[in-house]
């Protein structure tokens, strides 16, 4: 299951090198393409690719909904027991998809083709690795810090979210409704030839940002904390003012430390205040039941059917 964006140039070699692995490990296999609102000609050669192969299946979202959508509709539309989910820049190559099978042969539900080295740049990799902190937190998992786009899925890992509808989605997070069998095999990536990354270090950020609000309660957590700890701070100035008055007769000098002091408090409020603005925020989208993703149309039938494959099939939103 693949999630397409602007990858017209590398979608034909990505198809020919998975057809030329998955016979060997499978009976039957799909190659499942959602493009994801493209704005160059990738539909298109997905609808070529469609055509000349059977096992490969195309699903055209309405717009482009953001990677971890994408992957949502593919998941919620693919039907074989094992879901493997990889990108379309071909740095991951198929022929280590058998080093992810093995590992979930051992008992896993999901294995992560965690990168022996990152291939991205150094902010690219930081706002990553704090990325995945924050995932470390939502999943309330270890192998957080050692996810990636190259993972091997059961089928019953999936059915845990097959209903999910949300317009704010997290795959990894959404896998632990279903599971803790996480674990991950090393696997070295391939540098980027064509094309170039779709994740810049703003959209990471604001994707770490929905991962903490929209599927813990930790910041509301560090809000209770930040009352807390300035209401000690508050009492502790109050002792020293009544101290100071007892001990010496005098008070503290008046403007500057009023004015530090209701800076400190008023900074703390609105930021508690911000964090339950974000929840609230949350709950007012979720109460507008923004689909998850729309579907403009499908081409291709995969392992699926019993019927011959069409040139194109219009389906649901949710198919």
């Amino acid at each position: 299951m693949i999630p397409v964006y602007n990858s017209r140039g590398s979608l034909a070699e990505l198809c020919r090198r998975l057809n030329e692995v998955l016979p060997g490990l499978a009976r039957r296999s799909e190659i499942l393409l959602v493009n994801d609102g493209s704005r160059d000609d990738s539909w298109r050669a997905v609808e070529e690719l469609a055509r000349a192969h059977p096992n490969v299946v195309g699903i055209d979202l309405m717009r482009n909904y953001g990677q971890n959508n994408a992957l949502l509709c593919g998941l919620q539309a693919s039907h074989g027991e094992v879901v493997l989910t990889m990108d379309d820049d071909l740095q991951h190559p198929p022929e280590r998809i058998p080093l992810l099978l093995d590992r979930l042969a051992e008992g896993f539900d999901v294995v992560y083709g965690t990168p022996a080295r990152q291939q991205h740049g150094f902010l690219r990799n930081l706002a990553s690795r704090i990325t995945k902190r924050v995932l470390e937190g939502a999943m309330g998992a270890e192998v957080a810090t050692r996810i990636s786009a190259w993972r091997a899925i059961r089928r019953d890992a999936i059915t845990a979210f097959g209903e999910y509808r949300d317009a704010f989605v997290s795959i990894d997070v959404l896998l632990t409704w279903g599971t803790n069998r996480f674990t991950w095999v090393v696997v070295e990536h391939e540098p980027r030839t064509i094309g170039e990354s779709n994740y810049t270090v703003g959209k990471l950020v604001r994707h770490a940002l929905n991962m903490l609000t929209g599927y813990s309660s930790l910041p509301l957590r560090l809000a209770s904390f930040i009352g807390f700890f300035f209401t000690l701070f508050g009492v502790g100035v109050f002792v020293y003012v009544v101290g100071r008055f007892f001990i010496s007769g005098d008070s503290v000098p008046g403007f500057p430390f009023l004015g530090s002091i209701i800076a400190i408090f008023s900074g703390a409020q609105l930021f508690a205040l911000g964090i339950i603005g974000e929840y609230l925020a949350r709950m007012h989208t979720r109460s507008m039941d923004r689909p998850a993703f729309v579907v403009r149309g499908r081409i291709g039938f995969g392992i699926d059917t019993h019927a011959a494959p069409a040139a194109s099939q219009e389906c649901s939103p949710y198919t």
